[in-house]
């Protein structure tokens, strides 16, 4: 099967208006006799669930959490981008765009990412228009700040509360839908697998996580927005519920996979501090507009700092290395997160980190402090501050822009980052991999889409910050509605889709015979116990430094580990109840099919991008490294998987990237 992008053709600036023009519609009047299926309720899911509710169709939403508001969307804490140019400082759709190409390592679908570019400004109109309280300047505008990778503030914030507030403001929008009975809420239900008729996405299997109860639903067409799989590493910065389930269970029935071995490495969260830990947290990029990162430049300071014999405030300015600062001076500390992450990575493999494991930088805002001291003590007149007063008015400004991360930090920290420089280290943080999607957002199955961190297309090698959020939401307000359309304008003959089909049946038995195995088999080990070796290969050979022998041992190691789960994994409980490690069984088995794929996907990819080192690409000089970005491949992978059974060898599929639509200049900042 050869994959087909569907992208438009003429110029890149006019395809998604040229699109808009000359797709299907559904009347109004028949909207009503269609009925979608959403699968996860964060902002991806649930601003498409309202849209789409509100346009008319009839929508079944299901989470796994008790309530949207818990999606794993309030985690994104800094901002949402949006072109609308605010500042004045030069931002424009076009910029948008550049950037996020660019920063992703050119391995983005660029008409997907034109688009989002596009409508990024009508979801700041949107949210406002909802009730979100953005942050706003003195005169009462809208405010700004800039995020890594970019030389703009295009960043729209809700202080470090952005994703909950933006969530709140597609929740609400979902309750009036609700309300209205155009969507009927599943909450505490998770997708176990898609159901197809006759090459069609028709409907799901679902488990109720309460009673245990499988139920069946039929739609005329699913769309998934479960969310990334970063939680295939065991410690990353996702809710510990996030999961691959949805997406790999529709990957089994048809839907290809893209990128799978792409994840972003996020620089700036709280470093591990022992086996013990289940997840990592994540201090929004946002404090990098005014932190500064360094290590010590000579070693027996980080000896002594380690060893408790030195703070880090002993340290003078010149024996601080700024290392961001000293190697790329345009940008600073706002260089792309992987640059970021790959960087501090560097440093403490040289032995320069700064905690007791060897893998901690630090993030300083005493600069920052004193240099909003300093302006608020001009503003308000006051003639010869002193230090306390210059730290007091500084310290006031900090902590109304980030005051809940640190108030988060110094709960898990203990130590206060107003006095003490925080320490950071780099995390699995969002997937860049997921479903492949055309421009419509539609699988390789026929009425199965997917939206948000789910799919692949926007984000190439690795994310600009503030643009998870972008995404979402332009995905579920903006994209899906129109593109879902075109398909749904030949099903409104088709009639309510039955569910006592011998598609459902054979579906149904195969989620039974699964739970079945689990609550029967007489294991030894705990899922968390095979999670957590899952992770240390993952992290150890398929993380931010790779190598041909240590990826093909992961794969060797994975299929091992698979092989010995199925034998020996113990699942207290029965099926019919609430039963949490029944839940997290199922999702492990997946993340260790997912695993052995995710390190075939890097094997085949001899280069280093985004935040993955790969130990033995070539150095490239940055002409030839810009002919190489643009002459790389979109890969996808089918994999024939069988229950318990063995992977069949993927099948790599190739499809040109649109790079000739439009030149962009290869001014590389790595």
């Amino acid at each position: 099967m050869a994959l087909n992008s569907k992208v438009p053709q003429g110029p890149i600036k006019d395809k998604w208006t040229t699109y808009k023009d000359k797709i299907d519609l559904v009347n109004p009047a028949n909207k009503r006799l269609i009925d979608v299926i959403v699968v996860g309720t964060g902002l991806a899911g649930g601003s498409a669930a309202a849209t789409l509710a509100e346009l008319g169709y009839n929508v079944k939403a299901f989470c796994y959490q008790d309530s949207p508001r818990r999606a794993h969307s309030i985690a994104a804490q800094g901002g949402i981008n949006a072109a609308k140019n605010y500042q004045g400082d030069g931002d424009s759709t076009y910029r948008l765009f550049y950037d996020t190409v660019k920063g992703g390592d050119y391995r983005s679908r660029e008409a997907n990412v034109y688009r989002l570019a596009e409508v990024s400004a009508n979801i700041i109109d949107q949210c406002v228009a909802q009730g979100v309280p953005f942050a706003r300047d003195y005169g009462g505008l809208l405010d700004n700040r800039s995020f890594g990778g970019v030389l703009v503030s295009r960043t729209f914030y809700a202080k470090g509360q952005t994703g909950q507030q933006l969530l709140l403001g597609a929740y609400s929008a979902m309750n009036r839908q609700i309300a209205r009975g155009k969507i009927e809420m599943f909450n505490r239900h998770e997708m176990l697998d898609v159901v197809k008729v006759d090459g069609k996405a028709r409907g799901i299997i679902a488990r109720n996580l309460i009673t245990g109860e499988i139920e069946r639903h039929s739609a005329h067409a699913v769309v998934i927005a479960s969310g990334g799989y970063g939680n295939v590493y065991f410690l990353s910065t996702n809710a510990m519920g996030s999961n691959a389930t949805a997406a790999w269970k529709i990957h089994k029935k048809g839907a290809y996979f893209a990128n799978p071995c792409y994840t972003q490495i996020h620089p700036t969260c709280i470093p591990r501090s022992g086996d013990y830990q289940s997840k990592l947290t994540l201090m929004s990029e946002s404090l990098r507009n005014d932190g500064r990162i360094w290590v010590p430049k000579n070693m027996e300071d980080v000896i002594a700092i380690r060893e408790g014999k030195k703070k880090p405030t002993d340290l003078s300015e010149d024996e601080r290395d700024y290392y961001l600062e000293r190697r790329y001076p345009a940008f600073g500390n706002l260089v792309p997160r992987d640059v970021a992450s790959r960087a501090a990575k560097e440093r403490c493999d040289a032995g320069y980190g700064v905690n007791a494991t060897g893998e901690a930088v630090y993030l300083d805002f005493a600069s920052a402090i004193e240099r909003y001291g300093k302006e608020q003590a001009k503003i308000h007149n006051i003639e010869n501050p002193s230090k306390q007063k210059i730290y007091d008015l500084g310290k006031a400004i900090v902590e109304a822009k980030y005051g809940n991360l640190f108030q988060m930090y110094e709960k898990i920290v203990d130590e206060n980052p107003y006095e003490t420089p925080m320490m950071i280290y780099p995390a699995t943080h969002y997937t860049m991999g997921g479903v492949w999607v055309d421009y419509n957002l539609m699988t390789t199955v026929d009425g199965l889409y997917c939206i948000g961190e789910a799919n692949f297309s926007d984000h190439g090698a690795n994310r600009l910050g503030a643009s998870a959020l972008m995404q979402g939401l332009a995905d579920g307000y903006f994209v899906l509605p129109y593109t879902i359309g075109d398909y749904l304008a030949d099903e409104i003959r088709t009639g309510k889709i039955p569910t006592n089909t011998p598609e459902f049946d054979e579906a149904e038995k195969e989620v039974k015979d699964r739970i079945d195995f689990f609550v029967n088999n007489q294991g030894t080990n705990s899922v968390d116990y095979y999670h957590k070796k899952l992770g240390k290969i993952m992290w150890d050979k398929c993380g931010m430094s790779r190598n041909e022998q240590g990826l093909k041992e992961a794969m060797a190691e994975i299929k091992a580990l698979r092989e010995d789960f199925w034998k020996n994994v113990k699942v207290p409980g029965t099926a019919n109840e609430m039963n949490p490690e029944l839940e997290k069984a199922g999702r492990v088995a997946d993340f260790l099919e997912l695993g052995e794929l995710f390190a075939k996907d890097a094997l085949s990819r001899n280069e280093s991008c985004g935040g993955h080192f790969r130990e033995e690409s070539v150095e490239l000089d940055g002409e030839q490294k810009g002919e190489a970005k643009r002459n790389d491949k979109e890969y996808a992978y089918v994999a024939a998987w069988e229950y318990k059974g063995e992977p069949a060898d993927a099948v790599l599929h190739k499809e040109e990237l649109e790079f000739n639509d439009i030149e962009l200049k290869q001014r590389s900042y790595k």
